[in-house]
């Protein structure tokens, strides 16, 4: 068993160090250094990371790198590479950086190498996308798909849902997507409202099919193909992605269009494996081969470059110092691209369900808090609702800025109008506005209170030239990688999420209680709010 961590030297270093920063101001360092925008940014897998912006200098970034390779990053990162068991309690690889692996790539798990598997299911994936494309698989009717409706939860949709969103400039001509993940049947009803089910598909994506919410909505979508084309449309209007071959076929799939994942795959980590099969029938082969070529070009830069230079580890670091050393609790995304609208929800699962424990990877209460809470909205959007708290209130969020210079829209002048916006608010929070340049422009001096900006709000930048798939693939390994910097230095496990289990155990015993007279103890609040949904819910 370690030593706490916040008992090493390196640890109490940094608190140390974090004491000297007290009258600091990002102003002061700017002045002080005409080269900092240079010191403090780096650039790979088409993606360019100013972090000048943050309250950090040499000293700090000596340190925090000393803590990642004190807490052995380095060598875990080649653990998690070499498809070594690194989700301890439930004893498998983490082993996702396979699924972006090209042919011919040798990466073994148990001794195994996946790779060849892998490019099977893509290549099934592939087969099975250009037949929808080009009209060969058509619905009961003899009519083209022209719908695909993914039904997943957690990592089965959300990736998938904003994956689309983000590459909707690149969709094949004809498909559109819809996804339903939430069981309030008020999202089917609404996602099938206009739908023909001669022109559907569904993909229901559970890997044990077994999943409450999932299989809920999948045999609603059932009875809503088989009412309108019968028991027989079954098989031309639904397809699987999973494991259990024998639920599929009992629900009335082909087996032959079920499409498999590993275990070693965790479901926020998964949409570039099967998960993505609506992906890649929404942008075609090419546009999820290209994504894939990011996810793999960022996997290299994370492998290979330098602590100093390495973007994964720069924003792992970054956030730690943060959390732990300014008790900052959240973090900020914020992209200026209308595309990107899902991607703060996105990060929301990546980073909360990796990084949300209590407890080490031993067992033991972590000695510091572990992860922020992630939240966001595009830009321009939020600077009309919660920037107010963010440049004016009291609480420190850091924030990151995520922008790209060549527009999708034509409408170039609002891109040029949307980018400065981007810009000048990173310019806002790093360097605010002093009472004295207010008093120099002739503000009342009644209000010079209330127009001050402190300034020294940290925030990064990162920039691409274009949102393509190429770049959402290298974006998202990004942030993959920067999860698990955070979660070795805290010395947790990045890859399960026991947090998820003890509420639906829960709900699945009470919805028997509302379906039939069966009745459990129930402290006195539960069994009160059943009484009155029994007495109130109709029917």
């Amino acid at each position: 068993m370690s030593a706490p961590l916040n008992t090493s030297s390196v640890w109490r270093d940094l608190q140390q160090h974090r004491q000297s920063w007290e009258g600091v101001t990002l102003r002061q360092l700017f002045q002080d250094d005409p080269q900092r925008a240079r010191n403090f940014s780096a650039e790979s897998c088409g993606l360019y990371l100013d972090y000048s912006k943050h309250l950090i200098n040499p000293e700090t970034l000596r340190l925090l790198i000393t803590l990642a390779r004190a807490r052995h990053l380095e060598e875990r990162r080649a653990a998690m590479f070499a498809g070594e068991r690194i989700n301890r309690t439930e004893g498998r690889a983490a082993f996702h950086v396979a699924l972006r692996a090209p042919k011919g790539h040798v990466m073994r798990t148990a001794g195994v190498d996946v790779v060849p598997e892998v490019h099977k299911v893509l290549d099934h994936m592939a087969a099975f996308t250009r037949s929808i494309h080009d009209g060969t698989w058509r619905g009961a009717t003899g009519q083209p798909i022209r719908k695909i409706i993914n039904i997943g939860i957690g990592g089965s949709y959300l990736g998938p849902e904003m994956a689309w969103k983000a590459l909707r400039p690149y969709r094949h001509p004809g498909m559109d997507l819809g996804f339903i993940a939430n069981v309030d049947g008020a999202t089917f009803t609404d996602v099938t409202a206009h739908l023909d089910p001669a022109e559907t598909l569904f993909i229901v994506s559970s890997k044990t099919f077994t999943t409450l919410e999932t299989m809920t909505n999948a045999q609603q979508a059932r009875r809503w193909v088989t009412s309108a084309l019968g028991e027989a449309a079954v098989a031309r209007h639904f397809v699987a992605v999973s494991t259990n071959v024998e639920a599929v076929e009992a629900f009335g799939m082909d087996t032959g269009h079920m499409f498999g994942f590993w275990d070693w795959v965790g479901g926020r980590y998964s949409m570039d494996s099967a998960i993505g099969l609506s992906t890649m029938l929404g942008v075609g082969v090419e546009h999820f081969t290209a994504m894939l070529a990011g996810f793999h070009a960022m996997d290299n830069h994370f492998q290979t470059a330098p602590l100093e230079q390495n973007l994964p580890v720069l924003m792992g670091l970054l956030a730690l110092w943060y959390n732990n050393f300014w008790d900052a609790q959240t973090l900020a995304i914020l992209p200026y691209a209308h595309d990107l609208a899902r991607f703060p929800a996105y990060l929301q699962q990546l980073q909360m369900e990796s990084n949300g424990k209590g407890v080490d990877e031993d067992g033991q209460p972590v000695a510091v808090d572990t992860g922020a809470i992630i939240w966001g909205e595009p830009g321009t959007d939020g600077q009309h609702s919660f920037y107010q708290l963010i440049h004016q209130g009291t609480r420190l969020i850091p924030c990151d800025f995520i922008g790209f210079c060549q527009p999708l829209s034509p409408l170039a002048e609002q891109h040029e109008l949307l980018m400065a916006n981007l810009i000048a608010q990173a310019e806002a929070l790093a360097f605010g506005k002093a009472a004295e340049e207010l008093r120099a422009e002739g503000v009342a001096e009644t209000l010079v209170p209330f127009r001050v900006f402190p300034g020294n709000r940290p925030s990064s930048v990162l920039l691409g030239d274009r949102l393509d798939p190429h770049t959402l693939g290298a974006l998202v390994a990004l942030y993959e990688h920067s999860v698990f910097t955070q979660g070795v230095i805290w010395g947790i496990d990045s890859f399960d999420q026991w947090g998820v289990e003890l509420g639906k155990a829960l709900a699945q015993r009470i919805v028997a209680e509302l379906q039939s007279t069966a009745r459990h103890p129930h402290d006195a609040s539960t069994a009160a709010l059943l009484q009155r949904y029994l007495q109130r819910r109709g029917g």
